[in-house]
């Protein structure tokens, strides 16, 4: 009992077996009561014709031809006076005529059955009383054999056991196929499941319809895709942190080993020593970017939400960047008309607005121009950063967000950066309820847009612009 085909059909079999049981045993009394309900019938019938002839001829001779004709049927008659007195009879069987006797209740004009009892009782009996201007003058007993309503009960049994045989043997055909059908995809998703396990994750399975089947396949297939995607995902996360981290402290070490082994001027270490410091800090970020990132994944990254004014968070970013703007010869230009306020984290907002702008000034050349605006559009309050720089492919656009995914496929140190800059941008949007677009084209610029929710524009009205 170990495969789920055997316990399926062994469920159904005894669910069906016991259902087809009970309707079996209830269409055979029902059956069996409604044949010798008409058998009565009959027989009562048959006396209440008698009676009719009886009652305009009550002579000996109708009384010995009533008689006659019943010796030629399945039936018998006894006819009596109205003391019970047999005046004639189809049978001379002593069962037959001790049952000659009258019911304790009256009998009314239809007749009355005695004796309904077909399974104990040599036989079933009906009455039929004869009138004549309203005095009883007589009796008709009818009478029937039980063996013959045995006999039709019998036949009846063998059809109820053939048909119980054939149905079983159907059922059991049925339920067979039915088991089979259903447990052969889930068979097979087992197996699928067992490859993935084992890492194979490409896997695919026939299409089993529009039910909980075909929901389940398009699961395991989804899932299949997705471990898929994540162990690329982890190899390359693997491939680009070594590189990473290697190429820092390539230098790190190189560089102090020239300090150590060689005799340098003075001017010399300087500039070695200047390098290591560089290649340090870089490596300081980087590790302090993946310490932020994985405190996200574990939703332990703490956001401080405030009431915050986005026009001041962006006047103290300009004040930052000013400076490398203008030596890279380049123009920031920020509009912020109004105040505008919002509940976030200052410090995380203006480390989006910092990375962003970080990200526009590496991949601008000289001459660029990078556009700040802020619009509110009744509670939504949209960020655009627009610049004139190299612009991102096509291809690259629905990675760029992705860590360590780079524009710059040949990872030169010339615009630095990890590839984490983008990824710590989205993830602090989303812990702000916001969403982060980018549109760009090659040698025209790239564009980001950023909307948050719940934010106003009058800090004494926090109604307004809602």
């Amino acid at each position: 009992m170990k495969k789920l085909s055997i316990k399926l059909g062994a469920i159904f079999f005894l669910c069906i077996l016991g259902l087809e049981s009970f309707m079996f045993f209830f269409l055979h009394s029902a059956l069996v009561e409604s044949r010798i309900q008409e058998e009565l019938n009959a027989l009562q019938a048959r006396g209440n014709s008698h009676r009719a002839i009886l009652e305009n001829h009550f002579t000996p001779d109708t009384i010995a031809h009533v008689a006659l004709m019943e010796t030629e049927s399945t039936t018998d008659v006894a006819v009596t006076d109205a003391d019970l007195q047999i005046l004639g009879s189809s049978s001379k069987n002593k069962q037959l005529i001790e049952n000659v006797k009258l019911p304790s209740n009256e009998i009314p004009q239809g007749g009355l059955i005695i004796e309904n009892d077909w399974e104990t009782e040599p036989f079933i009996s009906t009455v039929s009383s004869l009138e004549n201007e309203g005095e009883i003058i007589g009796y008709v007993f009818m009478f029937q054999d039980t063996e013959t309503v045995h006999s039709l009960i019998k036949r009846l049994n063998q059809h109820f056991v053939l048909a119980g045989f054939l149905t079983v043997a159907l059922t059991l055909f049925i339920i067979a196929l039915l088991s089979k059908a259903i447990t052969k995809p889930l068979i097979k998703m087992k197996d699928a499941t067992f490859q993935i396990s084992q890492g194979n994750y490409s896997i695919s399975l026939p299409e089993t319809g529009k039910d909980e089947l075909g929901d389940l396949a398009k699961s395991i297939e989804s899932l299949a895709h997705d471990l898929t995607f994540l162990t690329q995902e982890r190899n390359d996360f693997l491939a680009s942190i070594s590189h990473e981290l290697r190429t820092p402290i390539t230098y790190i070490k190189g560089y102090t080993e020239i300090i150590l082994k060689r005799d340098l001027s003075e001017v010399e270490k300087q500039n070695y020593l200047s390098i290591i410091l560089e290649e340090t800090n870089r490596l300081n970020d980087l590790i302090k970017q993946l310490f932020d990132l994985a405190k996200m994944d574990q939703n332990s990254f703490l956001i401080e939400k405030t009431e915050v004014n986005l026009k001041e968070i962006l006047e103290k970013v300009e004040v930052k960047l000013a400076p490398a703007f203008k030596e890279r010869e380049m123009t920031l230009h920020i509009t912020c008309q109004k105040d505008f306020f919002l509940h976030a984290d200052p410090i995380r907002m203006e480390q989006i607005f910092l990375n962003l702008l970080d990200n526009s000034m590496k991949y601008s050349g000289a001459g660029g121009i990078t556009n700040v605006s802020v619009e509110l559009k009744k509670s939504q309050l949209f960020v655009t950063i627009r610049d004139t720089g190299n612009g991102i492919p096509e291809e690259d656009l629905p990675h760029i967000f992705n860590r360590f995914y780079r524009v710059d496929k040949s990872r030169t140190r010339l615009l630095g950066g990890a590839g984490l800059g983008l990824s710590i941008v989205k993830e602090l949007v989303n812990k702000h309820n916001g969403t982060i677009t980018v549109k760009s084209q090659i040698q025209e610029g790239t564009e980001f847009q950023m909307m948050f929710r719940g934010a106003w524009s009058d800090e004494n009205d926090l109604t307004g612009g809602r």
